[in-house]
């Protein structure tokens, strides 16, 4: 040693503080374990609130789904899958997730494939486009309680635009969220509204993340703008696709505040969605058995749509 801290020109005793360090953190293990615990106080924060408002609820519902509760929400006793077997055999419930399934498809495609003919119609950089873009991200900024407020008026039987409209074109009016036949198409064309503009964001920074070479090749071989955005930009864009589909899929799903307020379930229960239904259970008859029941049930149909999207949807997805 003397040598060496000679040749490095060394003070002895920070030689000697070097190899002390070194003899406490040089093994793999410790090194390894220090890291672990470092990721762990950082994630901390994360799983306490995951803990808090995800993990403690999800296994209080399945705790409550196997009781049965008294009117103030106590536990009366253990029933086992009674609440469950009750589900299947309620013709309302039934109806809940046959309205919810006709929700989602109503307004599931339609909100993709709007978003998508703007984003490609104000896709570029020419002037005046930035207007077209502002206003079709518009409603991303927008609650689902000023929106559906907003769209109440419209629907309004005497004083909304649409029945005006109507009556420009000497129809008759309708009366959107009062009749069974319009209720739910209604709320579906306001839910669109609302989606349109975070699919707008998404689509639209999708398409500008595809390169401007690949646009300037398929011209110079001379595709038109339509085979161009159908061959080559739309399997390019379907990563972002895909991403689309699951999360709308799961928010149509979980529909709730444009249903409270529009229709608050009705008319003749022709807008009682699933979560809406679970509401009503839980926090208006005070039965959180059943209610939890129907939480699990959502939890499990979203569950599998999703997995099914990735076992199936996801092989025709082109990723670059």
């Amino acid at each position: 040693m003397n040598g060496l801290d000679d040749t490095l020109n060394l003070p002895r005793e920070k030689v000697s503080q070097r190899i002390a360090l070194l003899r406490g953190t040089g093994t793999l293990s410790g090194l390894k374990w220090r890291e672990n615990l470092l990721a762990y106080v950082f994630l901390g924060p994360s799983l306490i609130l995951f803990g808090i408002f995800f993990f403690y609820p999800m296994i209080q519902s399945v705790y409550l789904s196997l009781h049965s509760t008294d009117l103030t929400g106590r536990v009366n006793g253990f029933v086992g899958l009674d609440n469950f077997i009750y589900l299947v055999k309620n013709d309302f419930f039934l109806h809940g997730l046959k309205i919810t399934l006709y929700f989602a498809l109503l307004t599931v495609p339609t909100s993709i494939l709007v978003a998508l003919l703007l984003a490609a119609l104000s896709n570029g950089k020419r002037k005046g486009l930035t207007l077209f873009q502002f206003a079709y991200s518009l409603p991303v900024v927008l609650s689902v309680g000023s929106s559906s407020v907003i769209w109440m008026f419209l629907f309004h039987p005497s004083l909304g635009m649409f029945n005006y409209f109507l009556s420009l074109l000497h129809m008759s009016p309708i009366n959107w969220l009062v009749d069974p036949k319009w209720a739910l198409l209604s709320v579906s064309l306001m839910t669109v509204w609302m989606n349109l503009g975070f699919n707008y964001i998404i689509l639209s920074s999708g398409l500008r993340g595809i390169p401007d070479e690949i646009r300037e090749s398929a011209a110079i071989d001379g595709a038109g703008p339509l085979r161009l955005f159908v061959r080559i930009l739309l399997p390019l864009l379907s990563p972002t696709l895909f991403f689309l589909v699951i999360v709308s899929i799961i928010s149509s799903f979980q529909a709730f505040g444009q249903i409270n307020i529009l229709t608050h379930g009705g008319p003749m229960n022709s807008t009682n969605v699933l979560v809406f239904s679970i509401y009503q259970e839980a926090f208006e008859n005070f039965r959180f058995g059943t209610g939890s029941a129907q939480a699990l049930v959502l939890f499990i149909i979203i569950i599998i749509l999703t997995l099914v999207q990735f076992k199936w949807a996801e092989k025709k997805v082109h990723y670059q």
